[in-house]
């Protein structure tokens, strides 16, 4: 069978719910979904700097950024700060010991720290109505300021996230199927794990793949729901390798590794839990783009036995699979 073939094979098929990518293709073979969860793409004429905007944005970006930017905003407001007081005068300010420039500057700077964050040691205090107005300007800015960084810090820590490790690859490999009396057949997997140590119940699956396809002489995207032999676990205490059989009704039968790489495949994978410390549900997505599938490999692994016949599960072994003969 040819590849065209193959692929209006593919094209034949019911397609999937409204995914929200709509079918416009990505003829730059770049992916839709990244490898974090997050959609691959730019939204243009958003305004953004709406305080709901960049709310969000400090919830839902990463820790380090997070520090970064809080970091570097008490030392922009102190340095703001501190060029105040020396443009209203050195003399405004009692208590200063300095012999130089450097050491001048430095004394006004961590005045300002200790009036920003009210801390007030005692030995530098300002005095006539310029330098007590910044100074009860710049008090009050450290209220709101800290009360803002503390709001942002409890709405991060609270905020409940799955935090699952996904196997770099996406394999193609025979297996056998128990609900096909073991018969060996081919399969599409790929392996998860939880990477804390709280507890996810409840887990489903749901996997789309994702190619181009012509159509009136245009390239569109099209969807499909791969059906998994397990779409459902109680827990997730160990690894789980999530697999789609590749049945003569799946969309994936017959493809080849060339196959998928013409189509611009995508496996997009969405999961969601509940989380039983905070009783919520959470979620985590990923995607497999063509190259990212290995075929003719199976998983290593990652479960054994301790030697006190307790199971352990190996989170640097659920990326490592080897080739088959």
């Amino acid at each position: 069978m040819s590849i065209r073939s193959r692929i209006k094979k593919v094209s034949g098929g019911s397609s999937a719910p409204e995914t929200g990518f709509g079918t416009i293709s990505n003829a730059s073979q770049q992916r839709l979904l990244n490898k974090d969860g997050t959609a691959n793409i730019v939204r243009l004429g958003e305004r953004r700097f709406k305080l709901i905007n960049i709310y969000h944005a400090l919830i839902m970006m990463s820790w380090t950024k997070f520090t970064i930017i809080v970091f570097t905003s008490y030392i922009i407001v102190n340095l703001i700060f501190t060029s105040l007081y020396m443009m209203a005068g050195m003399d405004h300010i009692q208590g200063m010991i300095f012999q130089s420039t450097y050491e001048k500057f430095w004394e006004v700077f961590f005045f300002s720290a200790q009036t920003l964050t009210t801390v007030g040691y005692g030995r530098l205090n300002p005095s006539g109505m310029t330098a007590s107005t910044i100074a009860a300007l710049e008090s009050f800015t450290g209220l709101l300021g800290f009360a803002l960084a503390t709001g942002l810090l409890y709405g991060k820590f609270s905020r409940p996230t799955a935090k699952l490790i996904y196997s770099e690859n996406a394999l193609m490999s025979p297996y056998k199927h128990p609900k096909y009396n073991n018969a060996e057949m081919y399969g599409l997997m790929f392996r998860v794990a939880n990477a804390r140590s709280n507890q996810l119940i409840e887990i489903e699956a749901q996997v789309l793949f994702s190619f181009n396809q012509e159509k009136d002489g245009a390239i569109i995207r099209n969807f499909r729901v791969l059906d998994l032999e397990i779409a459902k676990v109680s827990y997730l205490t160990l690894s789980w390798t999530i697999v789609h059989p590749i049945t003569e009704q799946s969309p994936l039968y017959g493809l080849t590794s060339d196959d998928i790489k013409a189509m611009d495949a995508e496996f997009m994978i969405n999961l969601k839990a509940i989380d039983d410390g905070y009783s919520t549900q959470v979620y985590s997505r990923s995607s497999y783009m063509a190259d990212e599938v290995v075929f003719n490999a199976k998983f290593v692994s990652a479960i054994s036995k301790m030697d006190n016949g307790i199971s352990s599960v190996d989170l640097r072994m659920i990326s490592k699979f080897e080739k088959l003969s």
